[in-house]
């Protein structure tokens, strides 16, 4: 072989390998990144439906903006104390949660959506034990899809140890 050759031969296999490397270091984070998974809770303990409707519309924007960008998404809504009213058609009487006037007036606009973002954009719904059995709530009156968490606090303690983002409405 012809020393030019094998020296043309050898710098462009360099110039391939050093392409390469290039190429690669440049899409190595994006693919790291695009398997990870961005995991939220959402913290609901509070009885009024409009600061709900504001939570869910939260939800939904989150969702869409990582469905948009194919971003995985784990988003979670820990339902603790008055939250339960969110949960159920159940009016609640007799209990510290029972349904007001607000709640009625809201409750079906905030169930549908609710149901949406769970059914169609995989939002999962857990709701504390503690809650549900301290009314008295038939677990069959819960809306279909909500898990019961052993304690919604320890729930959402638990979550945020695992790298989940919190977030409250206020």
């Amino acid at each position: 072989m012809n020393p030019i050759t094998v020296s043309i031969s050898r710098r462009h296999l360099f110039a391939l390998i050093m392409l390469f490397s290039v190429v690669t270091a440049i899409a190595l984070p994006s693919t790291v990144m695009a398997e990870d998974t961005v995991k939220v809770v959402y913290h609901a303990d509070f009885s009024d439906p409009r600061r709900f409707s504001a939570m869910l519309t939260s939800v939904n924007n989150m969702v869409t903006h990582y469905q948009n960008e194919l971003i995985e998404y784990d988003v979670r809504i820990v339902f603790v104390a008055h939250g339960i009213r969110f949960v159920s058609d159940d009016k609640l009487t007799g209990t510290p949660f029972e349904e007001d006037a607000a709640m009625a007036e809201r409750r079906e606009n905030n169930a549908g959506r609710l149901q949406a973002l769970q059914n169609v954009q995989e939002v999962k719904l857990e709701l504390c034990e503690i809650t549900r059995s301290q009314v008295g709530l038939a677990k069959d009156k819960l809306y279909e899809g909500v898990a019961l968490v052993p304690s919604g606090v320890v729930q959402l303690a638990k979550l945020q140890s695992e790298g989940f983002a919190y977030i409250k409405i206020e």
